[in-house]
């Protein structure tokens, strides 16, 4: 038997060991501020209407009758997710009360990003519900097959509700087309149920007309939480902390913040409870303005950091270009030449080719559009003409820290574009 690589101590040597102490000052619920918790009723704000459309939507589904379909619109965290699985959870319950057999399941297409994906989470899913067990495998079979899994499975069941949050990210509404599909082709009796959650509104416009056909839906639209109602989504939520923790000015704080960023309701709990991580951590009693600030920042930072890791190697070389000239100048804009000159610098040194210039000139409005830069025509005189600028609006370090991660390659590039 192999070694454990995480050894265990006796009980025995625990006794003194500074994890026994729970020592929890500040919180006192910590699930509440947990992304992904859907709480109870009453702590559900400003999304009444909404409630009521999706019951509507399902309530037959309670009774053992066919369920709509809808599509979900609305920026993130305006509640979409949170209002659709609270209403199906309900939904599930009641009509186990009704001896209906009412299988639900949720897939996150951030994570689960094809087919294959969503189709063995759904058939996972449902044999979690079901009194069969298939040992369905977790790789090594296509869609098709995960999919022939789930019919099974659904061969006890009397309805599906399925919900596919951020199916834009999927890229392929094929799942959509073989769930609408599933009664009339023969794959299953189970009357199927989808909620699509989109963070875009021209999605159903952009569907494959047949899928168009088939899947008759509704469109709800969640529009963006004002202050107030984050104040009081936050308050709501004030049971996660110890009583008399929270100084006063913190939850209007957090709120004018998350107000400013489009009504996030997910970001105002994220920035309230990294709050509260840095009060503990600091050992301090009371949660502050100071720490939302703090908070602020290092998710802002974070953020960042992951728009710049997540974007393509020469979007990447194209900021690293512009960061590099700031930095290493005294000047605060750059014309398009002279950053796709040191970019094709970063190049040679990476050992990849270079893009053309327009390709370049692409990529920095791009990142002028992320709010990373910006940029401006300017009038460069008789000699030579007007051109654009683009200037950096994150610090430079910042940026060439985190598009090459490794000390070593950014010290080899940076002496690279020095010695050239």
């Amino acid at each position: 038997m192999p070694n454990d690589p995480i050894p265990t101590p006796d009980p025995e040597d625990i006794a003194d060991d500074p994890l026994t102490q729970r020592n929890d000052s500040i919180f006192a619920r910590r699930e509440l501020l947990r992304i992904g918790h859907v709480p109870d009723s009453d702590r559900i704000v400003g999304r009444d209407g909404e409630i009521k459309d999706i019951e509507e939507l399902l309530r037959p589904g309670v009774f053992g009758d066919p369920p709509g379909n809808a599509i979900v619109y609305g920026k993130t965290g305006s509640g979409k997710s949170l209002v659709s699985r609270h209403v199906t959870g309900r939904a599930r319950a009641i009509a186990q009360n009704n001896d209906i057999s009412l299988i639900s399941a949720y897939i996150d297409c951030d994570q689960a990003n094809t087919i294959t994906r969503v189709a063995r989470s759904l058939s996972q899913q449902a044999e979690y519900q079901s009194t069969r067990s298939l040992d369905i495998p977790d790789k090594g079979i296509g869609s098709s097959e995960y999919m022939d899994y789930l019919y099974t499975l659904l061969e006890d069941a009397d309805v599906l509700i399925a919900i596919i949050d951020e199916i834009d990210k999927l890229g392929d509404d094929e799942i959509l087309f073989k769930l609408s599909r599933a009664e009339e082709s023969g794959k299953t009796d189970c009357y199927i149920g989808v909620i699509a959650i989109s963070n875009k509104i021209e999605y159903y416009e952009n569907l494959d007309e047949r899928v168009k056909s088939s899947f008759q839906d509704d469109e709800l639209v969640f529009h963006p939480y004002d202050a107030r109602q984050i104040r009081e989504i936050l308050n709501k939520r004030r049971d996660a902390f110890q009583p008399d923790v929270l100084d006063d000015g913190v939850i209007p704080r957090v709120a004018a913040l998350a107000a400013r960023e489009h009504g996030d309701a997910r970001k105002a709990i994220e920035i309230l409870s990294s709050a509260g991580k840095l009060a503990a951590r600091n050992g301090d009693s009371s949660v502050s303005e100071d720490h939302v600030d703090a908070a602020q920042d290092y998710a802002e930072m974070s953020r960042f950091q992951e728009l710049i890791r997540g974007s393509t190697p020469h979007s990447k070389y194209v900021l690293f270009a512009l960061a590099y000239l700031q930095k290493s100048s005294l000047k605060q804009a750059f014309s398009t030449g002279e950053i796709y000159r040191v970019y094709e610098d970063v190049c040679k040194s990476e050992g990849t080719d270079p893009l053309s210039h327009q390709r370049v000139l692409e990529l920095l409005k791009e990142w002028a559009f992320s709010d990373v830069t910006e940029n401006r025509h300017t009038g460069g005189g008789k000699s030579e003409g007007s051109y654009r600028e683009h200037s950096l609006l994150r610090d430079s370090d910042m940026v060439l820290d985190t598009v090459f991660e490794e000390p070593k390659t950014k010290q080899n590039i940076v002496s690279d574009l020095q010695d050239g």
